[in-house]
């Protein structure tokens, strides 16, 4: 699996082009840490990932995947961008608490990420103008 990075990730303009260049395409129900899931949520709860998160979503301005336009107003999540693991976490790594490794993203991004279901990528918002539809 080749490495991402946030420096390779921005030299991409668009959404939908960040998104294949992230997407993982696993299994709905694939455990990832299973039993030891404990392990990463005590991870989530540290200060050193309290920081990072907060340096990251400051650095994508709140917007999925960091691109403009794309703003998160629930369910904002950071991603590893390079799946980590159990012993990651144990070992403290440093790529998992590296900004350069991680990405601001919407509950349903990082669902389609993982699981690679374009279906629950957001759309662009569309602007209305007085007059650009008929009524029914």
């Amino acid at each position: 699996m080749r490495t991402r990075s946030y420096s390779e990730l921005q030299l991409l303009e668009t959404f939908e082009e960040r998104y294949e260049y992230l997407r993982l395409g696993g299994e709905v129900g694939h455990a990832t840490f299973g039993f030891d899931r404990w392990i990463n949520q005590q991870f989530y709860g540290t200060r050193d990932w309290e920081r990072a998160r907060n340096f990251v979503i400051t650095r994508d301005l709140g917007c999925d995947l960091g691109v403009l336009g794309y703003d998160i107003h629930q369910g904002l999540l950071v991603h590893h961008m390079n799946p980590i693991t159990r012993d990651d976490i144990l070992n403290r790594v440093e790529a998992i608490l590296d900004p350069e490794f991680l990405i601001t993203t919407s509950h349903r991004t990082h669902n389609a990420i993982h699981y690679g279901d374009r279906s629950l990528l957001p759309r662009p918002f569309v602007p209305r103008y007085p007059g650009d539809t008929r009524l029914w």
